[in-house]
């Protein structure tokens, strides 16, 4: 009797070590299955998002910041700090978008960021301190637009313009 409560429970074991395995490989192969399609197209919200970073790329663009947000009574340092604040702002709300976007587009973007702020900082930094937004705002301008190879944010643009259509055309 006892070897009858031993064979059993041999059986047992070993037809549960089996189920067991079974499961394991069954969730294994569930788990590596790759679609022959894509399920779900993502081209429109890849297009989107290029939309979105031109979009900011402008936005952030020092010539449409000034032109939206220049008051005539503010300090040079109050200028300085409203740019840099609304150019983080501008890209905090938009950096979903890198989900979407090739590594060099979101690059550029973020290289944009960081050169506008750089820039607003040493131009303010090269001003005697109290000078007016009026004369800063000026200094930017003129700076910005005698640059060799163009406003940054156009190039930036141009980058993303590229990259969008690399995606139409695929």
């Amino acid at each position: 009797m006892q070897l009858d409560t031993q064979l059993i429970s041999l059986v047992l074991s070993i037809i549960g070590i089996m189920v067991a395995t079974l499961a394991f490989i069954n969730s294994r192969s569930r788990n590596n299955f790759q679609p022959s399609q894509p399920t779900f197209e993502t081209t429109p919200l890849r297009l989107q998002a290029y939309e979105r970073l031109v979009l900011l790329a402008e936005r952030i663009s020092l010539p449409q910041l000034i032109n939206r947000l220049y008051q005539p009574n503010y300090s040079a340092l109050e200028m300085k700090q409203i740019l840099i604040e609304n150019i983080r702002q501008e890209f905090e709300y938009n950096s979903t978008q890198q989900l979407y976007v090739s590594p060099i587009a979101w690059d550029a973007v973020k290289n944009l960021k960081e050169q506008e702020i750089l820039f607003i900082n040493q131009l303010f930094s090269s001003l005697p301190s109290h000078e007016t937004a009026s004369v800063f705002t000026r200094k930017i301008l003129e700076t910005e637009m005698a640059r060799p190879e163009g406003p940054l944010f156009e190039i930036v643009t141009q980058t993303l313009n590229r990259e969008a259509k690399k995606l139409m055309s695929t």
